[in-house]
């Protein structure tokens, strides 16, 4: 990357957490570099046209069913190469960790309901997550749900802490038809299409 003074600044994409509804931010996962390609897949939603009525034949139920697939690059190796303290007593478990946590419950959640269960309590509601996002540039701040995670290890230290990693994650966007429409991530959604439908139809 260029060090020329000025030059633009590189945008890192990110994953942020928020409590709702507080909108307190829990957690702020910036990548350390960023995915060079990212999939995308949209799925219309049409309505089913079983009978055949041909008025039917354009309608839409509503915003298409959009997935995303990238893989995110972890490596410690400058850090290591600075003596960071984080890096020579964990590697990148620390990064790894706070990715991995995106898919957990709560772990006092988690102890609430066992606690619940030990007191003979038939009905446990599963835990609610935190809204999660992603953050791509300038026009998309997404809700979205991760669907699939894999992580391959590629190499540790002396310790078996993870040095470097590959991180593959799926993700669904989470749009106003899945949301209430007071959730802060359905209003998310709603600037996102409103932004899309300015942009697309300039």
């Amino acid at each position: 990357m260029s060090t020329f003074p000025g030059s633009p600044k590189l945008l890192q994409g990110t994953l942020m957490t928020l409590a709702l509804p507080s909108k307190k931010v829990i957690s702020t996962i910036s990548f350390q570099y960023n995915p060079e390609t990212v999939s995308r897949t949209l799925q219309i939603q049409a309505t089913q046209n079983e009978g055949g009525a041909r008025s039917e034949a354009l309608r839409l139920k509503g915003a298409p069913a959009q997935t995303l697939k990238f893989d995110l690059e972890i490596d410690a190796t400058d850090d290591l190469e600075k003596a960071d303290r984080t890096a020579v007593k964990l590697g990148i478990y620390q990064q790894l960790s706070a990715l991995e946590d995106l898919i957990y419950p709560d772990v006092e959640q988690v102890k609430k309901n066992i606690s619940n269960l030990g007191k003979g309590m038939l009905e446990v509601i599963p835990t609610e997550a935190p809204l999660t996002l992603l953050i791509w540039g300038k026009q998309r701040k997404l809700p979205v749900r991760i669907t699939d995670f894999s992580v391959t290890e590629e190499a540790y230290d002396i310790n078996l802490n993870p040095i470097r990693a590959k991180v593959s994650l799926g993700l669904r966007v989470l749009t106003y038809d899945d949301l209430p429409t007071s959730h802060q991530g359905s209003q998310l959604f709603l600037n996102y299409h409103q932004n899309l439908e300015k942009l697309g139809r300039k």
